[in-house]
């Protein structure tokens, strides 16, 4: 399966850690696509860094769109205004870090 790397900025007024960043993403997914959409885009939680609030999200290359959409529809995390956006897509980690260092 190919996949692609989306290193993402997650935006709070608090302090958020992965697994809500994660709620939150699925949230919108299922939001805004059904259940089917959701499954189909395959996300999961690369790693993230809760002291930048930087997180890398890997998805199905079908579907990146899809989450990117999601992405940007993130408003709120825990009941607080957040915003996630996304600061670099590729389709290898190794790739995705050597931009994101530039």
């Amino acid at each position: 399966m190919r996949r692609r790397y989306l290193a993402l900025k997650v935006v709070s007024e608090q302090r958020v850690n992965e697994r809500t960043v994660m709620d939150a993403l699925w949230n919108a997914l299922l939001k805004l696509f059904g259940e089917y959409g959701a499954s189909q885009a395959n996300v999961s939680l690369v790693e993230y860094d809760q002291q930048r609030n930087y997180a890398v999200v890997r998805c199905s290359h079908t579907a990146l769109e899809t989450v990117r959409a999601s992405i940007t529809s993130v408003t709120e995390i825990n009941g607080k205004p957040a915003s996630i956006h996304v600061m670099g897509v590729s389709g290898t980690l190794k790739a995705l870090r050597k931009k994101m260092l530039m």
